[in-house]
């Protein structure tokens, strides 16, 4: 049996990490921390971390002026989409938030199409149609609770858009700056508005919530987080976005079954079947042979 390749085990790496974090964060969200005073603290952890680590290395944190623009589109799109990433996590189950999360490449591609950067064949709307019939699935699996989670679901499918347009604004930087700089500029300008607009909340939090929430913060910040921008910027390097998106299909099931065994969620056959339908509906997107820029 062939060993699987270095690339291949960073890959793994990534998927499960971010998989995982989806249930990490809904179990630190259902134990004292408010949705925004959680984000103040792990981006302002995690841009301090990279500021560090990119001064040191590179001495400078330096973007020309003509990628000032780029990189502010980048920043609105990550200030949205951790605001509707933890807003859709307080109030929906993880499980239900990992599959939603697997359309993202279809949001990406559709960006593409609108920027001029992608052209999509009948193949991409058929499987358009499938993966967002499989949304649909997924938000009806709720059953009775449909009311009561469909913020949640909305805030969910506003995290998938808001990190397509992330991806799509960002790929363009990667050929003149490394990984390092690139997360510790964008990062940082992200967690200002962050902090701002969470402000109140970070006021009123308390802060004696018991070391296993604050070590899994930690966790969360410095894997997920720190650990995850480093590895999937050099898996896109050597062997570019459409290879390196395809591992991201396993990411919806993975974290599904993380909350399923971790915070003992239920899985609905509806919503089990919903995730099939998106996977199916992705992997016929795929094989139209055209690049696709980074998924969450």
């Amino acid at each position: 049996m062939r060993r699987p390749s270095s690339i291949e085990l960073q890959l793994l790496t990534v998927i499960t990490l971010w998989a995982l974090n989806i249930t990490l964060t809904r179990y630190i969200l259902t134990h004292g921390f408010q949705p925004l005073a959680y984000t103040t603290v792990r981006y302002g952890l995690a841009a301090a971390a990279f500021v560090v680590l990119t001064v040191a290395a590179e001495r400078t944190l330096r973007i020309t002026r003509s990628d000032l623009a780029v990189a502010g589109v980048a920043v609105a799109a990550l200030v949205l989409n951790q605001i509707g990433f933890v807003y859709s996590l307080r109030t929906t189950s993880a499980s239900v938030i990992a599959l939603i999360l697997a359309a993202t490449p279809l949001f990406a591609a559709l960006i593409g199409l609108a920027l001029g950067t992608e052209r999509l064949s009948r193949r991409f709307w058929v499987g358009a149609a499938v993966s967002f019939a499989g949304v649909g699935l997924v938000a009806l699996g709720t059953g009775a609770e449909i009311d009561s989670d469909a913020g949640g679901i909305l805030l969910g499918m506003l995290t998938a858009i808001t990190w397509a347009v992330y991806s799509v604004s960002i790929t363009p930087l990667m050929q003149r700056y490394s990984p390092f700089r690139i997360s510790a500029v964008v990062l940082v300008a992200a967690w200002v508005p962050l902090a701002l607009i969470g402000l109140p909340q970070t006021r009123s939090q308390t802060w004696d919530l018991g070391w296993e929430v604050w070590a899994l913060l930690v966790f969360a910040t410095f894997g997920p987080l720190l650990v995850t921008n480093v590895l999937w910027f050099r898996s896109l390097d050597r062997i570019g976005p459409a290879r390196a998106t395809l591992a991201t299909n396993l990411q919806p099931f993975v974290g599904a079954m993380f909350a399923v065994v971790l915070l003992s969620e239920t899985l609905t056959a509806v919503q089990a079947g919903g995730g099939v339908l998106i996977a199916a509906g992705i992997l016929v997107v795929r094989r139209r042979g055209t690049a696709t820029p980074p998924g969450e």
